[in-house]
């Protein structure tokens, strides 16, 4: 099985990427590859271990930095939301990590975080004892592709 869409997006130069089902893991592993460089990073908050550097703050009063983290953006209320699309539409030339703990795979249609987001990878572990990892490409707010990767545990 080819992990083509999850490396694409670890290669990713600028893209708004949403994880959901809490893959702290697989975050890490993005955040470390887009930061490697000299990257600048500016995380909400880091909800797990980073191995670069990563600056603690409000994205939205900042457009230094290169990489973003932005912690359960589907969870915030509504006047949160609102800034957070308007900041998600002017940053499209950024790297921005949007990690949800709840998961949200093919419902993210009902979202209108959809229309700002490049990426959807909805991670799960099964209680059959292996993870599930669903990648979607979205184009305009459709699910232009998808890949589903299985991995034992």
């Amino acid at each position: 099985m080819t992990m083509k869409m999850i490396k694409e997006i670890a290669g990713l130069k600028a893209g708004r990427v949403l994880l959901t089902g809490g893959g702290k893991r697989l975050a890490r592993i993005y955040l470390d590859a887009w930061l490697m460089g000299g990257k600048r990073g500016l995380a909400e908050y880091i909800p797990f271990q980073i191995n670069g550097e990563i600056y603690i703050g409000s994205p939205f009063e900042s457009n230094d930095f290169d990489v973003y983290l932005i912690v359960n953006p589907l969870s915030k209320r509504s006047e949160e939301k609102e800034t957070l699309y308007k900041w998600l539409s002017e940053h499209s030339d950024k790297l921005v990590l949007l990690y949800e703990t709840k998961y949200v795979a093919d419902s993210i249609t009902r979202y209108r975080i959809k229309q700002f987001i490049d990426y959807l990878i909805a991670y799960k572990w099964e209680t059959a004892g292996f993870e599930r990892i669903d990648v979607m490409k979205l184009e305009g707010g459709a699910i232009a592709e998808r890949k589903t990767y299985v991995r034992r545990r």
